[in-house]
């Protein structure tokens, strides 16, 4: 099976393991040194990554992972994609659609995730907007 076909299936089980809320496989996919930068420039480590599923505060209803591109380094992949999101955090929609970088790094035959970054496309998600901010443009020019 070629790196490609193998880090596609990595992506696969994760995109099921994030809709599941399965924390115990998510940490299994990761490395021990995973960091995943969010859309708003926070960073998590692996425990605190897995952590949201454990406590619930992090509900994935739907992830629709495309337009992914795998490039081959050996023993490490890169992986750019869009990351289409339905989900709430401790309550709150952070619906929202990315553009999403992930580091896929093989380790004794196996695939596992090193790193995960999120970028917005286009605007900023809705869940990043201040509605209470004043606007610098109210005509929308």
């Amino acid at each position: 099976m070629s790196t490609e076909d193998q880090v596609r299936q990595l992506e696969q089980r994760w995109v099921e393991a994030e809709e599941r809320g399965d924390a115990d496989a998510l940490a299994a996919l990761a490395t021990e040194d995973f960091v995943l930068v969010g859309p708003l420039g926070f960073v998590l480590n692996r425990p605190q990554w897995v952590e949201r599923y454990r406590t619930g505060d992090l509900v994935t209803e739907s992830l629709d992972w495309h337009d992914a591109e795998v490039r081959d380094y050996g023993d490490c992949a890169v992986v750019v994609g869009v990351h289409a999101q339905k989900a709430s955090y401790q309550g709150n929609r952070v619906d929202g659609e990315f553009r999403s970088t992930h580091v896929a790094i093989r380790r004794d035959g196996r695939w596992l995730l090193a790193g995960i970054q999120l970028s917005p496309i286009g605007a900023p998600p809705a869940f990043a907007r201040n509605p209470a901010a004043p606007q610098e443009n109210p005509e929308g020019w």
